[in-house]
C-alpha cells in the first residue's frame, strides 16, 4: 500500500481575511431584484418639482429671447424682405446719439437716486428696528404700502399731482414739475415713493437675523443707539444692501414705465428717447421698427449687465456677496 508524499504537495493558504459571517451581504443594503435605487426617485422627484418653472423658463423668457436676438440681426426691406444684417443694427444703435444721450441719462438718474433711496430704506428699516412699541408694525405696513400699489396706478396718481393745471401742487408752488429742469427729479420721487418700502422691508428682515446679544455687549460697553446703528447693524447686514443696490441698479437703467405714463403731460420734456426702454418701445410699436428695438433692447441688457458686474467687483469685499 502506497501512502502518499503530503510532503510534495502545495497548500494554499487563504490571506487573512474578516470571518465568514462579517463578509456575508448585508440583506438591508442588498437592493431588491427589480427595484430601483432610491436616489433614482429622489432625482425623479426633484426635476417632477422643478419642471413647471423650467417650462415657463423656456417658454417665457429663454425662447422669446432667442427669436428677439434672431430679429436683432436681421433687417426689414421692401424689395427683398427680412435680410441678414450681421451686427449693421448693433453698429446703428452705438452710433445713435438719441440712444446714447437716454442711456447717459439714465446712469445719471441712476447716480442720485439710488444713494438717496437706499439711504432713505436703511434709515426706516433702523428706525423701525429701534422701535419697540407697538405700533411698529403700522409704521411698517405704512411704508411697504405704495410697494402694494401698481406701477401705472402711482405714477398716474403723480401725474395727477404733478399736472399744472389741475393737481393740487399747483397752487402751492410755481415751480412746474414737469418741466425740462426738475422732470428727472419729478420721476425720481415717484421711483422713490413705489420702492423704498420694499427696500425698507429687505433690510429690515436682515437686521432681524441679527443676533441681539451683540446689541447688549456694545451698549454694555457704552455705545449709544447712533454708534450701534452705524458702527454694528450697518456692516452685519451689507449683504442685504448690496443686494438691495443691485435690484435698484437694474430697475434704474430698465426705466420705462414712469416716463411713459407720464409722457403725455409734456411730450416736449419726455421724448421718444427719454430712456433706452422708452426708445425701443416707439422704435418697435411707433417706427415698426422690430429690428432695431431688439438690438438696443440687448444692447441695454449690456449695460446692465456691465453695471451691475461693475458694482459687485467694487463691493465684493465689503459684503458676503461673491
Amino acid at each position: 500500500m502506497t501512502v502518499p508524499d503530503r510532503s510534495s504537495t502545495t497548500t494554499r493558504e487563504e490571506p487573512p481575511g474578516p470571518p465568514a459571517r462579517d463578509r456575508a451581504v448585508d440583506p438591508e443594503r442588498r437592493p431588491a431584484a427589480g427595484r430601483r435605487p432610491r436616489l433614482g426617485r429622489q432625482a425623479l422627484a426633484g426635476w417632477l418639482f422643478v419642471a413647471p418653472f423650467a417650462v415657463l423658463l423656456v417658454v417665457f423668457l429663454l425662447l422669446p429671447m432667442a427669436y428677439a436676438f434672431k430679429l436683432s440681426l436681421y433687417r426689414s426691406t421692401l424689395v427683398e424682405g427680412e435680410v441678414f444684417a450681421y451686427v449693421d443694427n448693433y453698429r446703428q444703435a452705438l452710433g445713435d446719439p438719441e440712444f446714447r444721450r437716454g442711456v447717459w441719462r439714465v446712469i445719471l438718474f441712476g447716480l442720485v437716486q439710488t444713494p438717496v433711496m437706499i439711504g432713505l430704506a436703511l434709515l426706516a428699516a433702523l428706525l423701525i428696528d429701534e422701535a419697540t412699541s407697538r405700533f411698529s408694525r403700522l409704521f411698517r405696513l405704512a411704508a411697504f404700502v405704495p410697494y402694494a400699489v401698481p406701477v401705472v396706478i402711482g405714477t398716474l396718481m403723480w401725474g395727477f399731482l404733478y399736472s399744472p393745471n389741475t393737481g393740487p401742487l399747483s397752487g402751492l408752488t410755481d415751480l412746474n414739475f414737469l418741466s425740462g429742469e426738475t422732470v428727472l427729479f419729478s420721476l425720481g420721487n415717484i421711483v422713490t415713493w413705489q420702492w423704498a418700502g420694499y427696500n425698507m422691508i429687505v433690510l429690515y428682515a436682515a437686521l432681524q437675523g441679527v443676533p441681539r446679544e451683540i446689541y447688549e455687549s456694545a451698549r454694555i460697553d457704552g455705545a449709544g443707539a447712533v454708534q450701534v446703528a452705524l458702527r454694528i447693524k450697518t456692516p452685519m447686514i451689507s449683504a442685504a444692501i448690496v443686494l438691495v443696490t443691485i435690484f435698484t441698479i437694474i430697475g434704474t437703467l430698465q426705466f420705462f414705465t414712469e416716463p411713459l405714463i407720464l409722457q403725455p403731460l409734456n411730450p416736449g420734456a419726455i421724448t421718444n428717447s427719454y430712456t433706452p426702454n422708452v426708445y425701443a418701445y416707439h422704435q418697435a410699436f411707433s417706427y415698426q421698427q422690430h429690428n432695431y428695438s431688439a438690438a438696443i433692447s440687448f444692447l441695454l441688457g449690456a449695460v446692465v449687465f456691465v453695471g451691475s458686474y461693475i458694482f459687485l467687483f467694487a463691493t465684493r469685499r465689503r459684503s458676503a456677496l461673491r
